[in-house]
């Protein structure tokens, strides 16, 4: 895998990975996404050539609607996911009213949330085009993916502030311990 075109290509041929796009794709939401550490941890389990995929914490699906604003909606969305595939753990999140959340200016769109995930590696997402085929969004480029390496987007090196929440996260994650290959930068 060098490009994005390979990763669209092993997703694609990834039932798995198809399966949980159909369910989402079935909630017809808009500007919706599956991201950060489903598509991370698939690719780093390749790299390191894993036989079992890692356990992933959750499923994070993201859309952009400004029009329903109540998370209460977001729960009814998880539900519905959770008795399509039940053992999968759900996390379904409004990027219209995540700005609130975060105490940070509105995001444009899904991709534009996406944007401003806290590492390069988390700032992924794919969706299914009206033909079924994976639409790859990767603000930031895939060769740290790829090359596993781990730095913070432009948006959390930009402030003292941003890049300690950087820090905190890098210190729980602690991905070297699940996938050793990987590098991480540091900071501050």
């Amino acid at each position: 895998m060098k490009t994005e075109k390979d990763l669209i290509q092993v997703f694609q041929r990834d039932a798995w990975m198809m399966e949980i796009l159909a369910a989402v794709q079935s909630l017809e939401l808009p500007d919706w996404w599956v991201c950060a550490g489903f598509i991370r941890s698939i690719v780093w389990d390749m790299l390191h050539g894993f036989e079992a995929r890692t356990p992933l914490p959750d499923i994070d699906v993201i859309y952009f609607d400004p029009s329903h604003l109540e998370e209460a909606v977001e729960k009814r969305l998880e539900e519905t996911l959770r008795r399509r595939m039940p053992d999968l753990p759900w996390s379904v999140k409004n990027q219209a009213r995540m700005h609130l959340v975060n105490g940070i200016a509105p995001y444009l769109s899904a991709v534009d949330a996406i944007s401003k995930f806290p590492e390069t590696v988390t700032s992924l997402g794919i969706t299914l085009d009206g033909n079924d085929n994976i639409v790859l969004t990767a603000p930031w480029g895939v060769h740290d993916l790829l090359h596993m390496q781990v730095r913070p987007t432009p948006y959390f090196a930009e402030s003292k502030e941003l890049a300690g929440i950087y820090e905190e996260r890098m210190a729980k994650k602690q991905w070297k311990n699940v996938w050793p290959h990987v590098n991480i930068a540091r900071v501050l």
